[in-house]
């Protein structure tokens, strides 16, 4: 073969025996062995280094001794550990062969003078020693060569697994560093917002239609101003209350409009807030400085009024299992119940440490209450445990929101930012995002898209705000309504889809630029 260059690629980062041995491992896996053969007979590059090919021989043989050798030379500059459970395996099997063979004085003397030397643990020891016993009091049926041959290679297999690179190959590396050039390129993407498989022929790169950026619909039913927001967990609804005293089931149908399934006329005062269950077969609705209501979605009919007039209900929010849920008063003297779907309550906080509660959450995964419970403060409680902590903000919060994943949240500061932190605590400062209005409203975010890509958030400027949660400031700002947008909500099965609330009296529906758009006269 011709001589070639040691280095490739255009900044000459690829080692050309490197890259050549990864394509025959790559080859052999998929199963083309004869065009990995003759890859490996042209280019002079084998798939096994010549450490492994000898460790293997010697291993096949019962070369025990030599095996020894060859890991002691292969495994010098390594940390012991790494040598020492190579080690412990190559002595297991040799003590098996030499218990198969009747010399119980060799396989004693082998784990009393080699095996200590591991620092292997003692339980593995004493299994060892346990072995030996075993064998010599039950008289166990000799094992055939086809069988010890087979534990060989079975004990190959071990060894490849724990010996570090270049004397093996991780497995199907070639994939490995494949993918992870592509989900590179994926996550360096702003717009990347879809599920459609992702081409290796060209460089990846999303334009902006993959996200909600057009009106595909405005829902008008609503008499004044609309507060809040919310699909359902299927994405098969959305829920919109509002300050006429209603609440609105909408139903998602398979074309992507929106038409009204129930309007839910009981609260005297503003509606505020809507939760809905997981299951979503319920939706719970606070009335402002009110009570809160649960309904049934099918029917549209009131099964449970929680509180009573004097119960100020700020926030509510469901447990995983839709059996439970959770609601804040700013009242002190209320806090927080969480209470069964009869009204029967299970649990409290209340008291100086929930002084006015502003907002709440709880993690899908039914293990932390989030709580805004002073202007500036976020109580972070998990469930089980009562473990808690306390994160202090500069300015007043007015909203929060979670993250589908469990792991994260936003909250809407008036100082016009919006702030993600991790659930964990393993964060110092939140990241920040900036760009929209917010001094002296109540403004709502919310995550979407793709695997919670996004945050997108409602602005006193009557726009809607997009951000790309790598990017500090928005990659789109969104025109439509006339006045303040109170609340959004990113429909969480259809990645392209977007509601927002507006003091404009109305629900906009944002989808893709690519969608079919309706006729300026049917938007309605």
């Amino acid at each position: 073969m011709e001589s070639s260059p040691a280095l490739l690629g255009p900044k000459g980062l690829i080692k050309r025996i490197e890259f050549v041995r990864v394509i025959i491992q790559c080859l052999y896996s998929l199963g083309f062995r004869k065009s990995a053969s003759c890859l490996e007979l042209e280019s002079g590059v084998s798939e096994k280094s010549v450490e492994l090919e000898l460790l293997e021989s010697r291993a096949m043989n019962g070369d025990w001794d030599g095996c020894v050798d060859t890991i002691n030379v292969i495994l010098s500059e390594f940390r012991d550990e790494t040598r020492g459970s190579v080690l412990f395996l190559v002595f297991k099997q040799c003590l098996l062969e030499y218990l198969n063979g009747g010399d119980d004085s060799l396989a004693l003397a082998m784990l009393r003078k080699q095996v200590p030397v591991l620092r292997a643990s003692r339980d593995k020891v004493h299994s060892l020693a346990y072995s030996i016993l075993n064998s010599k009091e039950m008289e166990l049926p000799k094992i055939d060569d086809d069988v010890i041959l087979e534990l060989r290679r079975k004990l190959l297999t071990q060894l490849e697994k724990l010996l570090p690179p270049p004397i093996v190959l991780p497995e199907r590396r070639l994939e490995h560093l494949v993918e992870t050039a592509v989900t590179a390129q994926i996550d360096s993407c702003l717009y990347h917002n879809s599920r459609d498989e992702v081409s290796l022929y060209e460089d990846h790169c999303c334009g902006r239609y993959q996200i909600p950026t057009e009106t595909i619909q405005i829902l008008t039913e609503h008499k004044n101003e609309v507060w809040y927001v919310q699909f359902s967990t299927t994405g098969e609804y959305l829920a919109s209350s509002s300050c006429d005293c209603t609440a609105i089931i909408w139903q998602v149908l398979e074309d992507g409009k929106l038409t009204l399934k129930h309007t839910l006329r009981s609260h005297q005062n503003p509606v505020s807030f809507v939760a809905w269950s997981p299951d979503d077969t319920m939706l719970l609705t606070c009335g402002n400085a009110e009570v809160m209501k649960l309904w049934d979605v099918e029917t549209g009919t009131c099964k449970h009024t929680f509180g009573d007039h004097g119960f100020i209900v700020s926030s509510c929010a469901w447990f995983p299992d839709s059996k439970r849920l959770v609601c804040g008063s700013s009242d002190p003297e209320k806090g927080i119940y969480m209470w069964d779907c009869d009204g029967n309550e299970i649990k409290a906080w209340r008291g100086r440490r929930m002084p006015k509660v502003l907002d709440l959450a709880v993690t899908p995964d039914g293990e932390i209450l989030i709580t805004v419970f002073s202007e500036k403060e976020i109580l972070i409680l998990n469930v089980m445990t009562n473990a808690e902590r306390v994160i202090s903000e500069e300015h007043p919060i007015t909203s929060l929101s979670v993250s589908v994943d469990s792991k994260c949240f936003i909250v809407n500061l008036n100082s016009q930012e919006i702030h993600l932190w991790d659930v964990a605590g393993k964060w110092e400062k939140p990241l920040k995002y900036m760009g929209h209005k917010q001094h002296k409203y109540v403004i709502r975010s919310c995550f979407g898209g793709l695997n919670s890509k996004f945050i997108a958030s409602g602005s006193e400027n009557a726009q809607v705000y997009i951000w790309n949660r790598q990017n500090s400031m928005p990659i789109e700002v969104l025109s439509g309504h006339s006045t303040t947008v109170n609340c959004v909500s990113w429909n969480p099965k259809r990645p392209q889809m977007l509601a927002s609330a507006s003091d404009d009296n109305t629900i906009r529906i944002w989808g893709s630029s690519r969608s079919k758009m309706m006729e300026p006269g049917k938007l309605v």
